[in-house]
C-alpha cells in the first residue's frame, strides 16, 4: 500500500471539507450534477481556472456565464482560494457525505450468477436492518472462481456464503487438527 504524502493528505482533507460545505448549502442535486457534467465535458474550463495569468475577474465572468446560478457562489469561492484542481475530489466527497447523511449504504455482491430481483431486494432489506440505512445500493459483479454462492461486502464487513469460502474454511478446520 502506497503511503500518502502530506500534500495528498491536505488536499484530501480540503476536498472533504469543501464537499461537506457544498452539501450543507442545500444546492439542488441537479445543479451539482450539471456543474460536474460541464466540467467533465469542457476540460478547457479547468485550464482557465488554474492559469495564474488569467485575471480573477475574467474567471468569475466565465463562472457567471457557464454554470447554474445555484453553483456560482460556491465555484467563485473555490476559484478564489485556488482549489479548482480539487473539483473531482470535492464532488466525490460531496457524494459520500450526501449518501452518509441520507443513510445510503453501498455494497458489492460477488456471485457466479446475478441474483433475481426478489433475492437482491432481500439482501438490500437485510443490509438496511443490519446497518440502520434508509437505502442500500448493491453493485453486482460475477466471479466464477467462487464456484457458487456469493460474497457480500459492505465497507470492511464481508459475508462469505460462496462454495469456495466454505471449502477454504473446511480445509482450514481439517488442517488445524
Amino acid at each position: 500500500m502506497e503511503k500518502q504524502t502530506d500534500r495528498e493528505i491536505r488536499c484530501s482533507s480540503t476536498a472533504a471539507a469543501y464537499g461537506r460545505v457544498l452539501f450543507g448549502l442545500g444546492i439542488p442535486e441537479e445543479a451539482v450534477d450539471k456543474t460536474r457534467r460541464i466540467l467533465a465535458e469542457v476540460p478547457q474550463l479547468e485550464d482557465i481556472f488554474k492559469n495564474p495569468t488569467i485575471p480573477q475577474k475574467k474567471k468569475l465572468s466565465v463562472i457567471d456565464r457557464v454554470f447554474p446560478e445555484e453553483m456560482r457562489n460556491f465555484l467563485k469561492t473555490v476559484c478564489k482560494y485556488r482549489r479548482t484542481d480539487l473539483m473531482d475530489e470535492i464532488f466525490s466527497a460531496y457524494d459520500r457525505y450526501r449518501d452518509e447523511q441520507g443513510k445510503v449504504l453501498h455494497a458489492v455482491l460477488k456471485c457466479t450468477t446475478p441474483p433475481g430481483e426478489e433475492q437482491k431486494a432481500g439482501m438490500e432489506a437485510f443490509l438496511c436492518r443490519k446497518y440502520g440505512a434508509r437505502e442500500a445500493q448493491i453493485s453486482v459483479c460475477t466471479d466464477e472462481t467462487l464456484l457458487g454462492g456469493f460474497v457480500l461486502r459492505v465497507g470492511s464487513d464481508e459475508y462469505d456464503w460462496s462454495m469456495k469460502g466454505r471449502l477454504d474454511r473446511l480445509e482450514q478446520r481439517l488442517t488445524w487438527r
